[in-house]
């Protein structure tokens, strides 16, 4: 198990990288740590590699705290953006220079066994005499990973390691990640900054802005329960709807129209709402072209994105999209009437708090 207890980092110059961040990582599950760029993804990281120390704070290997203790001792693999493996070395010797330095070191034949052993698993055997230059960024990849698992580690950390291939590419090496940590059983902490990479192979991920933690959750709760206007906006492509919104008595107006607050399920309020301004959320899965719907719109653009339809259209000046079958034929230039799904829509205060 990993511990991350209250951790603060203030830098020199004062910046607050993190504020109280607070989260357990089961043994043997995959998280990612997600949001966008400097929001303390990578602060994290170093912090539990060792390569920072935290203001404040502890951080705990199955129990015992490992904040003083030095990088080299802390028994982690680390895969970083670039790869860093040595040019001038074969990519066997890259992946069995890890078991031939330290106070555990091996010989090199044991070495050598272990490596042959690991590249098996990643499917690389056929790399062995290569040097890094005349790799692929892929094959790269698969050495770097390959050099974190052959320690042993306890703790597997990657940051942002696909960042640097093309997409169908990052596609089959996600997968293959999720695979190899899975059954060696290595806890993995995985940063990215790509909410779809997140989705597809995490165990859990916590969401991160601006150095604190605004969800910690399993994926598909982050998309249909978000905790505040954030999460909700963060997640989710393409992006939610939000509507500036007033309560006033028994029901919610934006725009020109009018929603009784009867049609939103009554269990979901999470308090009473009392008058006032709102922002009020809704998926483009969601809104849905209706003949008798509550507001009416020109559709500006159509995009095709294979079994589905993207309707985009105006209010007022905000935009606003709508995704239906592929086989209703809705072009550009339609007037058409529109309604959503009350029960799946949202409900936030103006600081973002989520209150429906």
């Amino acid at each position: 198990m990993l511990e991350v207890i209250d951790i603060n980092k203030t830098f020199d110059n004062g910046f607050e990288a993190l504020k109280a961040i607070d989260f357990t990582i089961e043994k043997g599950d995959l998280v990612c740590l997600l949001g966008p760029s400097g929001c303390g993804k990578s602060t994290i990281l170093n912090i539990i590699a060792g390569l920072l120390s935290p203001t404040k704070g502890d951080i705990k290997f199955d129990g015992r705290s490992v904040v003083e203790v030095e990088p080299k001792d802390r028994n982690i693999g680390f895969v970083f953006q670039n790869y860093a493996l040595y040019p001038h070395m074969t990519v066997l010797e890259n992946i069995m220079f890890p078991l031939t330095v330290g106070p555990k070191k091996k010989d090199k034949a044991e070495a050598q066994k272990i490596a042959e052993e690991y590249m098996k698993l990643t499917n690389i055997e056929e790399l062995a005499d290569k040097k890094p230059g005349t790799l692929s960024g892929g094959q790269q990849q698969r050495v770097a990973i390959t050099r974190a698992l052959v320690q042993n580690p306890e703790v597997l950390l990657l940051d942002e390691p696909l960042s640097n291939l093309d997409a169908r590419l990052r596609l089959k090496i996600r997968e293959e990640i999720r695979r190899l940590v899975k059954e060696v059983g290595i806890t993995t902490v995985f940063v990215t900054h790509d909410q779809e990479e997140a989705l597809s192979i995490s165990d859990k991920i916590i969401l991160l802005n601006e150095g604190v933690v605004q969800q910690d959750d399993d994926p598909q709760n982050l998309y249909l329960e978000p905790n505040n206007l954030f999460v909700a906006k963060f997640i989710g492509n393409p992006i939610i709807n939000t509507f500036e919104a007033e309560v006033k008595g028994d029901k919610l107006y934006f725009d020109d129209y009018s929603i009784p607050l009867s049609n939103f399920k009554e269990d979901r309020f999470k308090e009473k709402l009392v008058d006032g301004k709102y922002i009020l959320g809704i998926r483009p899965e969601d809104v849905h072209p209706s003949a008798s719907g509550i507001f009416k719109a020109v559709i500006s653009q159509v995009e095709l994105i294979g079994r589905e339809r993207i309707l985009n259209f105006y209010l007022n000046e905000d935009r606003f999209k709508s995704i239906v079958s592929v086989e209703e034929q809705i072009d550009a230039g339609m007037e058409l009437a529109f309604d959503f799904a009350y029960k799946k829509a949202f409900i936030f205060k103006e600081s973002g708090e989520r209150v429906y």
